[in-house]
């Protein structure tokens, strides 16, 4: 860790800001100082998006004070941001793929020459920018040549163009394996060395212990505290995010005993599926009758995994075994062919067409499996959508009323009618109660674990615990895109989950 300088190079004193039913944040206070890196932890809603717009000018915050060395400033925009001394790199890589890798970093900045752009100057000063961060790499090929650990780098050097006092980093190593997020932490650490204060963004874990001077953690749009990263446990880090109440004399779990054989039959089985990026190699089993819960914190690997089992994206190792032949899914559709029915966590994206009449949304899963040419009689449509309205008392004026009218519940109910009518062997639901009401939750989940006593395999994906570990036969905990644990019903709590969660060297 870096000698730390006695004044913040970046100071936030009791930033607040809202929006219309929300308070994202409240009294957010935090100290960056030249030489950090400063980790910011946080759930899902925690306020981190919420700050870092106040920080670059996107969010003009209510109330609060922002002071770039002692000197206090209203960034207006990204830009305005920018020039402060500012800089961010987003998670998504916003270059220019098809220009060369110093035209990306001189973009809108280009040096000039005899009233023209010095090629040479702005290659030459390309260079030295990348191997200030030990990056020795063509400026003249196209930016699209290298893979994305270098283009997280060359954003880097943009960013460091206009000479930043304050690099932020926005989830950076989101879609990085393990061997690009250690290129990037060594450039991290080279600039840390040459006096850079740096905010880093992430929800992952390992990272933050591998990489982290000190860490804020907020939750509910408040900070919860500012610690020293080798003063704070995973275990405590967790709690805190989470808001549990820490417990120093809590046994460590123990690793699960070997469950013995299921009398149940597997619907599906995966050995060593993966993506580069996105999950590492695990192994999940799937049986008919018996709900598998996902447990883990955002971005622990939980929808990673359930899109990678829905061919939603594509693996790139392992197989997938269904009624014991081997599947290789291409495309959502071959998932639909085999069985499987997927509710998305992203209701209003990947859900709900909500413009669209509750039958025609509760009929597009079976029009996609039965296909485009065969369209499913009107009157057929009608009866599904009168008998899935009635089954899972779905509230709404008419089956033909706009989905998009419908209260959450509703278009929630809406959205697992779809895949019932396509008669699924496995259902795959993330987050299927997130933003509902009590009842209307406690009314999804009678109706699915009343499925799955009838033979339906189910994952269930959820960010409250306590749902997970009352309605799950087994659950297998995520961490930082792995796999942690499997364990069998009762085998756990709210805080021996938590512990599994925090599991890692040198840190428990």
């Amino acid at each position: 860790m870096a000698i730390l300088s006695s004044a913040p190079v970046l100071e936030l004193r009791g930033i607040s800001k809202g929006f219309p039913g929300v308070q994202a944040l409240s009294g957010v206070a935090l100290n960056l100082y030249p030489g950090e890196v400063h980790t910011l932890m946080g759930q899902n809603g925690a306020g981190k998006s919420t700050l870092i717009k106040v920080l670059t000018g996107v969010y003009t915050p209510d109330q609060g004070q922002i002071l770039l060395e002692g000197r206090a400033i209203q960034p207006s925009s990204t830009l305005d941001a920018q020039n402060l001394g500012i800089s961010t790199v987003y998670q998504e890589v916003n270059l220019c793929p098809n220009l060369s890798v110093a035209e990306n970093i001189f973009i809108g900045r280009y040096p000039r020459k005899r009233g023209g752009i010095d090629w040479a100057g702005m290659q030459r000063q390309a260079t030295e920018l990348l191997e200030r961060m030990q990056i020795r790499i063509d400026v003249s090929l196209p930016l699209a040549r290298y893979p994305l650990a270098i283009q997280q780098m060359v954003a880097i050097s943009r960013a460091l163009l206009v000479s930043a006092k304050v690099l932020i980093l926005d989830e950076p190593t989101s879609s990085l394996d393990e061997k690009e997020v250690e290129l990037l932490f060594n450039v991290l650490r080279g600039l840390r060395e040459q006096g850079m204060a740096i905010l880093f963004v992430t929800h992952f874990l390992d990272q933050t212990y591998a990489i982290s001077d000190r860490i804020t953690v907020m939750r509910n749009g408040e900070r919860e505290g500012e610690y020293a990263c080798s003063e704070l446990s995973r275990l405590e880090l967790v709690n805190k995010m989470v808001g549990a109440s820490s417990s120093a004399t809590v046994a460590p779990v123990a690793a699960p005993a070997p469950s013995a054989p299921s009398k149940l039959t597997t619907f599906l089985r995966a050995v060593g599926l993966g993506r580069k990026g996105a999950l590492s190699p695990m192994d999940i089993e799937l049986r008919q009758g018996e709900l598998l819960g996902l447990a883990g914190l955002l971005g622990s690997g939980r929808t990673e995994a359930a899109r990678l089992l829905f061919g939603a994206d594509r693996a790139d190792s392992g197989s997938i075994v269904i009624d014991g032949k081997e599947r290789n899914f291409a495309s959502p559709r071959d998932a639909i062919a085999a069985g499987i029915g997927f509710c998305s966590e992203d209701r209003k994206h990947e859900g709900a067409v909500l413009e669209l009449s509750v039958r025609e949304n509760l009929i597009l899963a079976l029009q996609a499996r039965t296909g485009i040419l065969r369209a499913i009689p009107l009157k057929r449509q009608q009866q599904l959508a009168e008998e899935y309205v009635k089954a899972l008392g779905i509230k709404t004026a008419s089956i033909e009323t706009p989905i998009g009218t419908l209260s959450g519940g509703n278009q929630q109910k809406v959205l697992l009618a779809r895949w019932m009518a396509t008669e699924p062997k496995m259902l795959i639901l993330d987050e299927p109660t997130r933003g509902i009401d009590v009842r209307a939750k406690q009314e999804i989940m009678d109706y699915v674990t009343a499925l799955c006593r009838k033979g339906m395999a189910i994952l269930f994906i959820s960010s409250e615990l306590p749902e997970v570990l009352r309605v799950s036969d087994r659950i297998v905990v995520m961490r930082d895109r792995k796999a942690g644990g499997e364990y069998p019903r009762g085998a756990l709590d709210e805080t021996s989950v938590l512990q599994v969660i925090a599991a890692g060297d040198g840190h428990e």
